[in-house]
C-alpha cells in the first residue's frame, strides 16, 4: 500500500489527486491523506446551489468542489483531517463502511476516545458526528473518503451550508444537518491536526507492514494541477452539473415587491425566468425574462445580462448587486 501525504492545501488539486491517483494506480492500494483551506465539497448527486450559504461562501472566498463520490455535503478547513482509501472493487463489501473506517476508530481507541462508526458511515463520539464517509467505484477500483474533525470552525460551516430550503425544488439528495463535534475536547493536548495527521501515518505503517510513504512526483502535481484547472475548479462541474432544479426568491426593495422564479436544467441552463410583483415596469416585462432564457444560473452572466440594460425600465430605481441577490 502506498501512503501519500498531499503536498497541497487547495481543495480542487486534492479532490483532483483523487481521481487521478484512481487512473494511475488501477491495482495498488493507496491510502491519501490531505487538508484543505476553507472549502465546501458537494455530493456527485447533489444540487450545489441548493446546498450552500451562497452570498456567505462567495464573501468568504469559499471553494466549493464536486466530489465523483455520492452523500452529502462537508466543510473542510486546515483544522478538519481528510482520508481517502483506495482499494480493489469487492462489489460483496462496497457498501460496508466498516473496513475503512476501523483505522480511524483504532487510532482514538488506543487513546481511550470511545469513537464507533454509527449508522451507515458516519463516526461518532457521545452521540455527535465527527466524521462523514462516502464512496465511489470506478474502473474496477474503490474509493472510500472521509472527514475528521479535529479543531474546525463549527460556526463557519453552520454558516456556509445554511441556506433557504424553500428557495429550491429538485430531485437531488439533501444534506442531513446532524449535529457534530471536533475531536479537540477528547485528545490530549498536545494534538492538533499535523500530529494527528502524523499519527495516523504511523498507524498505517505499524498495521500494514508493505505499506510505504510515496511523494508525489513533479510530473503527477503537474497532472494532478491540469486535472484541477480544467475540471475541479469549473463552474460546469461544481455547480452545471446540478441536476434539473425549481428556484424561487423574493425581496422587497424601495421600488416594490419582486418574486422571482427559473426553471433550471441539468448543465445550469435557465429554461423558463418569470417574475411577480407590485412595482411598476416602463417596458414589458416579457423583454426582460427574454433575456435570461438560455443562460446560465452563474452569477458572473446573470450580472453581465443586468448590467447590460437599463434595470430602472423594468423594476424602477434598484441597485444592481442588491438586485442580484434575487438570483441566489
Amino acid at each position: 500500500m502506498f501512503i501519500i501525504d498531499s503536498p497541497s492545501n487547495n481543495a480542487y488539486f486534492n479532490i483532483a489527486s483523487e481521481e487521478y491517483l484512481l487512473e494511475k494506480f488501477p491495482e495498488k492500494n493507496l491510502l491519501l491523506l490531505y487538508i484543505n483551506a476553507p472549502s465546501i465539497i458537494v455530493g456527485k448527486h447533489q444540487n450545489t446551489l441548493a446546498e450552500i450559504n451562497y452570498e456567505f461562501v462567495n464573501k468568504e472566498g469559499i471553494k466549493v468542489v464536486r466530489r465523483l463520490s455520492g452523500g452529502g455535503t462537508v466543510y473542510h478547513d486546515l483544522n478538519n483531517l481528510n482520508f481517502s482509501f483506495h482499494s480493489p472493487l469487492d462489489k460483496n463489501n462496497f457498501l460496508d463502511f466498516a473496513v475503512f473506517t476501523k483505522p480511524v476508530v483504532d487510532l482514538l481507541q488506543k487513546m481511550n476516545i470511545p469513537a464507533a462508526l454509527k449508522g451507515r458511515n458516519d463516526l461518532e463520539i457521545e452521540g455527535k458526528k465527527f466524521s462523514g464517509n462516502a464512496k465511489l467505484s470506478k474502473n474496477g477500483k474503490m474509493i472510500q473518503h472521509g472527514t475528521i474533525l479535529i479543531d474546525s470552525e463549527i460556526e463557519v460551516l453552520a454558516k456556509a451550508l445554511k441556506t433557504n430550503p424553500l428557495k429550491y425544488a429538485d430531485k437531488a439528495t439533501k444534506s442531513i444537518r446532524a449535529r457534530v463535534t471536533n475531536l479537540k475536547p477528547y485528545l490530549p493536548k498536545d494534538i492538533d491536526t499535523l500530529k494527528f495527521k502524523e499519527l495516523f501515518i504511523k498507524e498505517s505503517l505499524e498495521k500494514n507492514p508493505n505499506a510505504e510513504l510515496y511523494c508525489l512526483t513533479e510530473k503527477d502535481v503537474l497532472n494532478i494541477q491540469k486535472l484541477a484547472d480544467e475540471k475541479y475548479s469549473t463552474w460546469n462541474w461544481n455547480y452545471g452539473n446540478s441536476p434539473n432544479y425549481n428556484f424561487k426568491n423574493a425581496i422587497k426593495f424601495p421600488a416594490g415587491f419582486v418574486e422571482l422564479h427559473i426553471n433550471v436544467k441539468k448543465g445550469g441552463e435557465i429554461e423558463d425566468l418569470k417574475i411577480y410583483g407590485d412595482f411598476f415596469s416602463e417596458k414589458p416585462l416579457e423583454e426582460f425574462e427574454q433575456l435570461f432564457k438560455g443562460k446560465q444560473h452563474e452569477i458572473n452572466t446573470i450580472r453581465k445580462i443586468i448590467t447590460s440594460i437599463n434595470l430602472e425600465d423594468y423594476f424602477g430605481k434598484i441597485e444592481v448587486e442588491e438586485f442580484l441577490k434575487l438570483f441566489y
